[in-house]
């Protein structure tokens, strides 16, 4: 473990190094060749850029955002082609099932909230499953593209006040309390929605008085 956390911390610093002068370009494809294929360290990688250059942070979260939405792209291919029954082979029953529904009651929000997320969140599986359930390209590279922009501006506000080493307090508390941090998640957004929903009744209202 000692080994693979050494490995994984020199790994960083190169990339840091190989990446930090292509400027955003640099976190764009970080952010691609992540979501296609490989386990990046994505987030210490733009906290770097957002503590380097706080000034262009807003530039970094959208080229972030979108090279990690395009590179999804590959994994959309490959569960499109691939169907339901590659996801029936990777995974149970009813965690099959789980997914299905959601995806069926609530498409868009079954794939922006886990892109918002950080490991172990099972992400690549769930842009799998909404490439599988033949969820329009243009509304899942929308969806992740936000999903992300949220992230990254959370933790780039988190970077300008606490500085780079907040991706480690991040990352243990996700891991030590995912289930606090999806119930958190889910209680913002359902507030979201109640919000939303009561601003368009009282538009709706005013609407039908103003006509009156």
């Amino acid at each position: 473990m000692h080994f693979i956390k050494t490995f994984f911390a020199k790994y960083s610093g190169w990339l840091k190094g190989v990446l930090l002068p292509l400027g955003p370009w640099g976190v764009f494809v970080i952010g691609a060749v992540d979501s296609a294929a490989f386990l990046m360290p994505l987030d210490p990688i733009m906290a770097a850029y957002v503590y380097a250059q706080p000034h262009l942070a807003w530039l970094y979260i959208l080229m972030g955002s979108a090279g990690s939405a395009l590179g999804n792209m590959v994994l959309y291919g490959i569960g499109y082609k691939g169907g339901e029954v590659l996801l029936e082979k990777r995974m149970p029953k009813a965690k099959f099932l789980k997914i299905k529904k959601s995806f069926e009651d609530h498409e868009f929000l079954a794939l922006m909230v886990p892109a918002m997320l950080r490991p172990p969140t099972p992400y690549k599986l769930i842009v799998l499953s909404a490439a599988a359930f033949e969820m329009d390209w243009h509304k899942f590279l929308l969806a992740i593209f936000l999903g992300r922009v949220a992230r990254f501006t959370i933790l780039a506000i988190l970077v300008m006040a606490f500085g780079p080493q907040v991706v480690n307090i991040i990352t243990n508390l996700v891991t030590q309390h995912l289930s606090a941090t999806l119930g958190v998640i889910g209680v913002a957004l359902l507030l979201g929605a109640i919000i939303w929903k009561l601003r368009q009744r009282r538009m709706n209202g005013e609407g039908t008085t103003t006509e009156a």
